[in-house]
């Protein structure tokens, strides 16, 4: 067990586990306690951390401290902005300069949006932003879906608009068209299941083979949905509904077990397997079956390769 061996290099270092605490929140006073918690955590272990949507901070300055306070507490940490991908490139650079950011995660919400009774409801010209951002931001810029998976249409485009990295974030966390739905929403509940899951996601990037990261999320729950995700192509996952459950009942020492715990359970895996790290784990023989592998067929890739 202890020759395993976690680490990963990403965003031009290596880390000690392939995690990303993915974005959740900011612009309120428990906001400001839940990103001071995750930020020490995130510091304390070394992992990926990445802020909430920040355009209520650079539209209302007051706000910032909420964001402001990640890197205060970590300094030296590996942290991510977050901005709509529709954000002017402006506030994209703002969003960066506020947290001295190491990556720029832009979020692509849209059914969100269209859920939403206050909404967005025009995405004219979302790709040249994207392109514009990625070409002036100084940091490398992410592209995050949030809960309805990227097919492998949209994550060509998105290269070919000069992404290098992209968190699938696919169906099978948290679904905020249901979150919108209760809050009176214009899906009335007819549109909860909309998205590509997860695992569909990630497969239909990585078999486009193109030189960039992948970040599997949305609905990582276990170290066996972690390692699935690994071997089959992603480079880290990414977690936050089950990691803010366990902050806000149970504490941040909860939290930072639950962690150390997560990444002793990931370790048996790779041991259980025969691997010594994550690309040995990457080597194993895969197997995908049921509706994924019908889906994926259905898309016309293999699931066997």
């Amino acid at each position: 067990m202890d020759e395993i061996d976690l680490s990963c290099c990403f965003l031009g270092k290596m880390l000690s586990f392939p995690l990303i605490i993915n974005a959740m929140t900011g612009g309120t006073e428990q906001a400001l306690d839940i990103n001071r918690s995750l930020a020490f955590i995130a510091g304390k272990l070394g992992l990926i951390m990445a802020v909430g949507s920040q355009t209520i901070a650079v539209d209302i300055p007051d706000l910032q401290d909420s964001f402001k306070v990640v890197r205060q507490v970590n300094p030296s940490g590996l942290i991510v902005a977050n901005v709509g991908a529709g954000a002017d490139l402006s506030a994209a650079l703002q969003a960066v300069a506020m947290i001295n950011a190491d990556a720029l995660q832009l979020h692509f919400n849209v059914p969100q949006e269209l859920a939403m009774p206050e909404g967005d409801r025009s995405f004219k010209g979302i790709i040249a932003n994207v392109a514009r951002i990625a070409e002036r931001c100084p940091v490398p810029v992410i592209a995050k879906e949030v809960g309805f998976g990227f097919s492998r249409e949209s994550a060509g485009k998105l290269f070919s608009a000069g992404v290098n990295i992209i968190d699938c974030g696919g169906k099978g966390g948290s679904n905020f068209v249901a979150i919108e739905d209760q809050r009176g929403g214009k899906f009335s509940c007819e549109l909860d299941q909309w998205g590509i899951p997860t695992a569909v996601s990630l497969a239909e990037i990585a078999s486009m083979q193109l030189p960039i990261k992948i970040i599997a999320s949305g609905g990582i729950r276990s170290a066996g949905d972690a390692a699935k995700a690994l071997a089959m192509g992603a480079d880290i996952v990414g977690m936050a509904g089950p990691l803010l459950k366990i902050l806000v009942k149970q504490g941040s020492e909860a939290l930072e077990q639950y962690l150390h715990e997560f990444f002793y359970r990931l370790k048996a895996v790779l041991l259980m397997t025969g691997s010594r790290n994550i690309n040995e784990l990457r080597k194993k023989p895969l197997l995908i079956l049921g509706e994924t592998a019908e889906y994926l067929r259905a898309r016309g890739i293999e699931p066997k390769n």
